[in-house]
C-alpha cells in the first residue's frame, strides 16, 4: 500500500515540477527570431500609395506672378477663418495653418476619382501618385500656355492608418512620408502589451471592388513577416494585435488561476506534508 501512495506522490510532484519549470521565460514575446547579427534579409517590393476615391489632397501652384499663383491655388486667403466652397464634383475646405497668414483649399476626391481644378477644370486624379498628380498638373499649365515653369506641390490630408488591440496607445496615425511599415505603426502605438500576441497581428485592408483583404503577421518569424503584402501598409489599412491566451482566460472568473505558479507550489507543499505523514 505504502508503495502504490508513494509511487503516486512521486508521480504527482514530478508533474508538478514540470509545470512550476514550464513557467519561465517564453519566447513567443521576442520578435524577429530567425534574424541573425549582419545578416540580409529580402523584403517586399512596396507598393506606392496612390490617390483614391474621398482622399483629400491639398494642391499648391507657385508662379513667379502672384496673381496667377493666386488664381491657380483656389481658397487661397488672408485669413485663417475655416470655410467651406463647394465645387463641381468635389468640396474645397479652406484648411487654416497656425504658421503661416494664407491658407490653402483642400480637395475631396470625387467617387469617380476626380477633382474640379481651377482653369484646368475636371482632372481624373484616382490611380496617381502624388508625384505623378504633379507632374501631371504641371504639364497642363505649361502645355496649355498658362504658366511658365510652375513648381506644384500635393501632399495627402487625410492618410493614416488605425492601430487597435494588444498596443499601449490604440488609435489611428497619420502617415507623414512615402512609406510606413507595420512596424512603423506598431512603434507609433508604443508597441505591443506583454498581452498581446506576437504571432497573429492582423492586417485588414479595404479592396476596391468593396472587399476587405485579410493578412496575418508572425512578428517572431521576421523573415515570412518581410515578404508579406502587408509588411508595407496602404492608407486606411487596420493593424490588429490579438490578445496572448492569458489575457483571453483574464477576461473571465479566475481564468489563470488553474496556470498560477503559487497555486502549483501550494499543491506541492500539501504532497510533500502527505508523503512525510505516510512514510514517517
Amino acid at each position: 500500500m505504502k508503495k502504490t501512495v508513494k509511487k503516486i506522490l512521486l508521480e504527482a510532484m514530478l508533474g508538478i515540477s514540470l509545470v512550476v519549470g514550464g513557467c519561465s521565460a517564453p519566447k513567443d514575446v521576442t520578435y524577429f527570431q530567425e534574424f541573425d547579427p549582419g545578416s540580409i534579409q529580402e523584403v517586399v517590393a512596396r507598393t506606392p500609395f496612390r490617390i483614391k476615391p474621398d482622399d483629400k489632397l491639398t494642391i499648391i501652384v507657385f508662379t513667379s506672378d502672384d496673381q496667377l499663383t493666386r488664381l491657380f491655388n483656389l481658397g487661397f486667403v488672408t485669413s485663417r477663418a475655416s470655410q467651406t466652397l463647394p465645387t463641381s464634383g468635389t468640396t474645397a475646405r479652406i484648411k487654416s495653418f497656425a504658421a503661416a497668414p494664407e491658407s490653402y483649399s483642400a480637395y475631396t476626391v470625387s467617387p469617380a476619382g476626380t477633382i474640379d481644378f481651377p482653369v484646368l477644370g475636371e482632372l481624373k486624379v484616382a490611380g496617381m501618385t502624388r508625384e505623378e498628380l504633379a507632374g501631371f498638373i504641371k504639364g497642363e499649365l505649361e502645355g496649355r500656355d498658362l504658366v511658365q515653369d510652375p513648381v506644384v506641390i500635393v501632399e495627402y490630408l487625410n492618410m493614416g492608418v488605425n492601430v487597435i488591440g494588444e498596443v499601449r496607445i490604440p488609435g489611428r496615425y497619420d502617415i507623414n512620408a512615402n512609406k510606413m511599415t507595420v512596424i512603423d505603426a506598431l512603434s507609433l502605438a508604443g508597441d505591443l502589451n506583454i498581452t498581446g500576441d506576437r504571432e497573429h497581428v492582423m492586417v485588414l485592408r479595404d479592396q476596391e471592388d468593396g472587399k476587405v483583404a485579410v493578412y496575418e503577421l508572425d512578428l517572431t518569424k521576421g523573415k515570412e513577416m518581410l515578404k508579406s503584402p502587408a509588411y508595407y501598409l496602404q492608407q486606411g489599412d487596420v493593424v490588429y494585435v490579438e490578445p496572448n491566451n492569458m489575457r483571453k482566460r483574464s477576461s473571465t472568473v479566475n481564468g489563470n488561476q488553474a496556470l498560477s505558479a503559487s497555486l502549483w507550489v501550494s499543491i506541492a507543499s500539501v504532497l510533500t506534508s502527505v508523503a512525510v505523514l505516510v512514510f514517517k
